[in-house]
């Protein structure tokens, strides 16, 4: 509905400059003592003899809405009370209209499309002149409904964030696995900021630190020494492993190469097809456009970050073919950690959704 305001001005004066003009017309015709044509352009009738000794009566109006527009076009219809008669009108530019009428009770409806009915009950006399007024038609309150679908991004947002609550035996992280099937492709983004929260995850930070611990009680990378310097050199060197395979791996190549980094769970058919499907997926990955592909991330992520680890291993722990060695190890121990997640991880995940498959 509209907001309420004064009437037109002009509107105003064009429709007091047309009764000025019919009156002015009147005058000679009662004058001369004629009566005037009911069918005259105005559309407006006078003391004509409805054929059983009553004079017509005449019923003007003009249609505005609710701002103060007038309506042209719009229907006036009089419906004689307790009868089925009616007389229908059109409002010329104007909104003005007028019917000539038999004398006696009358319902007045008027619409237009768009707009609310207005309707009143008149009484008019035998030869009576009679303007309605306040004729106003409200906007109609139409009900519709709105359908609101989220858009893929916003999908892909609360599907990762489910995934930021999955965690094995809940405690170790399981962020890069989807119980999803057919989840939505993650953003650049999306792609970094998981990868971001799993390497700032406490618990990574703990297990390397349980790594750290391991390879100083063997005495690995005998460079690094013993002692808390040792100690350090070996935590810093276990976690830069893990940080830059996750960025490398995880987000920066996922991004060039329009992949995604996560697991996607299968968790039905038969032991061997899924056990085949787990193993290829070191080699196969999911494209952003939902097409299987090579699985360029994960592998050139794992050489990626096995040259960088020249930046700070010992001199007797650095080289081109400790490199490729080291690349080619963790690409074929990526198997593993599939494997785990089809058969393993499922049974002992919290935060999965209730909707992910129930074999094991």
């Amino acid at each position: 509905m509209g907001a309420l305001k004064l009437p037109d001005v002009r509107a105003g004066r064009m429709r007091r400059l047309t009764l000025l003009i019919f009156h002015l017309a009147l005058l000679p015709a009662f004058a001369l003592g004629q009566q005037p044509d009911l069918a005259s352009d105005a559309g407006i009738g006078g003391n004509v003899d409805s054929g059983d000794g009553h004079a017509i009566a005449t019923i003007i109006g003009t249609v505005e809405d609710t701002n103060g527009n007038v309506v042209p076009g719009a229907t006036a219809t009089l419906t004689r009370t307790a009868t089925t008669e009616q007389h229908t009108a059109t409002a010329n530019d104007n909104g003005f209209f007028s019917l000539s009428v038999n004398p006696g009770p009358w319902e007045l409806a008027v619409s237009a499309p768009g707009l609310t009915s207005w309707m009143s009950s008149i009484s008019i006399g035998a030869g009576e002149y009679h303007e309605i007024k306040g004729i106003v038609l409200n906007v109609n309150s139409l009900v519709s409904t709105v359908r609101v679908r989220a858009t893929r991004v916003e999908i892909a947002e609360a599907q990762i964030h489910a995934q930021e609550h999955q965690r094995v035996l809940g405690v170790l992280p399981n962020f890069f696995v989807s119980y999803v099937p057919e989840a939505a492709p993650l953003t650049a983004k999306q792609k970094f900021e998981l990868t971001w929260k799993n390497t700032v995850d406490p618990i990574s930070f703990a297990e390397d630190g349980l790594d750290a611990a391991v390879e100083q009680a063997r005495n690995e990378y005998a460079a690094y020494g013993q002692g808390t310097l040792g100690y350090a050199k070996r935590f810093g060197a276990a976690y830069a492993n893990d940080a830059s395979s996750n960025m490398i791996g995880g987000a920066l190549l996922p991004i060039v190469f329009h992949q995604d980094p996560r697991y996607f769970y299968r968790g039905t058919g038969s032991v061997i097809s899924r056990a085949l499907y787990a193993v290829s997926t070191v080699a196969i990955c999911k494209g952003d456009n939902g097409r299987w592909e090579p699985n360029y991330s994960f592998v050139l992520g794992n050489f990626a970050s096995g040259a960088i680890s020249n930046l700070y291993y010992p001199a007797d722990n650095r080289g081109w073919g400790m490199t490729l060695e080291n690349g080619a190890m963790t690409t074929l121990m990526g198997t593993t950690g599939s494997l785990l997640q089809e058969f393993v991880m499922r049974r002992f995940s919290h935060g999965v959704p209730a909707a992910a498959g129930q074999s094991y």
